[in-house]
């Protein structure tokens, strides 16, 4: 056969280094698709496509590679946006590859056509890094060479990239793609910063470190530099796992806590690293530093845009590394550890003086059954709430969506992982979150995904439930009639246990000694703990 543009595409994927790609097929996309069997590209499609792109976040985030992500026209493109905007939020380099109507309509030249929006780029342009519309075969292997090394330019994301439908199925105007050069760009801090940067750490009595997303990555450098100022080192949520939790110097992640938000605003020096102190890092804008801030930050929208600082423009492993070479090493006395001791300590009695053993009983029970080093991904739901304070990752990745806080990650994201690990993954889910993703336990049995997939059944959004209680004295619209979801599993050939607080250890790790998917249900009504920083406002 001859071969077409969508060969030209899966050619150029294959060479960039892509090995599995995520998405659903359409009409217009029917060329990108078949040539898919003419490549050693992995398939994985999923029921709808917010799924496919949530689940090819997952697959970026765990690889710290680009993940192709393939749609068709219209509806099909336009469903991808919520997972893309999540990607956006979380930094995941997934790379969108959308059909499009015939060239001849593009810009609403010609009407008429199925799935045809008069300008299908604008809706990605606010979203992604980088969007192009490739208009003939000879631009493929440029264009998406170009969108790959967007990606995975610091801080990564996601891009996207449209070809008509025409393009995909005309004859290809190139010969075949063997090679493609790419070079993300590196963004190195300015030399007179690091100066200031290293001048003002060592004379500071109190240094802090707060590491974020975008210190992923960069976790020998944080923990070289934490150690040779005897830095406590606290994690956002979304930063979890890039220092060790037991480490003698961990703050630990407890950023809704006064406690810690007062830990942070006492140093007289506060680094922060990769985070743009938004909504949750300042705890609801309630951190009010006392001393000086240093920023380093990829994102240079996100520099200074809270709170001023010494902003430092860079990738956190270049800057981290810089600052580490730079400081003076400090002897061991323990005043940094005892600091720690007694801001954990703090935050334990406080959690002593509310009644919530059901919510640590969970999460012991939880953390005891998933072996350490098992990836984690974690849906809108109060069970994921305590896990962004309270979860030790003991060595595997801990991904939510936070960063957005659209509902239906956990699961899909999780079947990205799984896609892209050998070992078994955790989701977590409430039952609110878990209907966007029921359709997915078909594409776990499909596939044997080593995913157990925990959810806890309150009988509606739980966290909406909560906050409209607190505000208005009752909920409205959060009560739901959800199916028995351990049948509805069994119905997809899905294994299910039907779990309780007291039996949960055992029934996941069972769960987890398993070969394929498996859902557990807990039914549960769970509470957040209280939010001090309201009492300080």
């Amino acid at each position: 056969m001859t071969r077409n543009g969508g060969d030209v595409v899966v050619e150029t994927l294959e060479a960039l280094g892509a090995h599995t790609v995520f998405g659903i097929p359409g009409q217009h996309a029917l060329g990108l698709f078949d040539a898919l069997r003419r490549s050693e590209l992995r398939y994985v499609g999923s029921r709808t496509e917010v799924n496919a792109a949530f689940a090819a976040d997952g697959h970026a985030r765990i690889t710290g590679s680009v993940t192709p992500l393939l749609v068709s026209t219209g509806p099909g493109a336009l469903q991808t946006l919520a997972g893309l905007q999540e990607s956006a939020a979380g930094s995941a380099p997934v790379l969108g590859i959308s059909s499009q109507i015939p060239s001849a309509g593009l810009g609403g030249v010609r009407g008429g056509y199925l799935h045809e929006l008069t300008d299908q780029l604008a809706s990605f342009r606010d979203v992604v890094k980088h969007a192009r519309v490739v208009r003939h075969a000879s631009q493929i292997p440029s264009a998406l060479a170009e969108a790959w090394e967007i990606a995975l330019t610091a801080p990564f994301g996601p891009v996207w990239v449209e070809i008509p439908q025409d393009v995909l199925l005309g004859p290809a105007s190139v010969p075949p793609v063997t090679s493609v050069a790419w070079s993300p760009r590196e963004l190195h801090p300015r030399a007179e910063l690091v100066e200031e940067a290293v001048r003002l750490l060592n004379g500071a009595d109190r240094p802090v470190i707060l590491a974020g997303g975008g210190a992923i990555g960069a976790s020998a450098e944080l923990l070289e530099l934490a150690e040779k100022l005897r830095a406590p080192v606290v994690s956002t949520f979304g930063g979890k796992g890039n220092f060790p939790w037991e480490h003698p110097l961990s703050a630990q992640s407890w950023l809704e806590d006064w406690h810690t938000t007062e830990f942070l605003a006492d140093a007289d020096v506060l680094l922060v690293v990769g985070s743009g102190l938004g909504e949750l890092s300042s705890n609801y804008r309630t951190f009010r530093p006392r001393g000086a801030v240093v920023q380093i930050e990829a994102d240079l929208g996100k520099l200074e845009s809270n709170y001023p600082a010494l902003g430092i423009h860079a990738d956190a492993r270049h800057a981290l590394r810089a600052l580490a070479s730079g400081v003076t090493a400090r002897a061991v006395d323990g005043a940094a550890e005892q600091r720690v001791l007694g801001l954990l300590a703090s935050v334990r009695e406080r959690f002593s003086e509310q009644e919530l053993d059901l919510e640590w009983q969970v999460l012991a029970a939880l953390r005891a059954a998933v072996p350490d080093g098992t990836p984690t991904c974690w849906d809108m739901t109060i069970l994921a709430y305590w896990a962004w304070s309270a979860w030790d990752p003991r060595g595997g990745a801990q991904f939510s969506a936070q960063g957005s806080g659209g509902l239906g990650y956990g699961f899909p994201a999780a079947l990205g992982v799984a896609a892209a690990v050998d070992g078994p993954v955790l989701a977590v889910s409430g039952d609110g979150g878990a209907m966007y993703g029921i359709s997915e336990l078909a594409t776990a049995a499909q596939h044997g995904s080593r995913v157990v997939w925990l959810i806890v059944d309150d009988g509606g959004y739980g966290i909406l439930r909560e906050y409209m209680t607190d505000a208005f004295g009752q909920a409205t619209a959060t009560e739901l009639a959800r199916p028995d979801f351990v049948a509805l599993a069994g119905a997809f050939g899905v294994p299910a246990t039907l779990s309780t607080p007291e039996s949960l250890r055992e029934d996941l790790a069972k769960a987890f000694a398993g070969d394929g998917p498996h859902v557990v249900v807990l039914p549960a009504v769970l509470r957040m703990f209280a939010p001090t920083h309201l009492e300080h406002t």
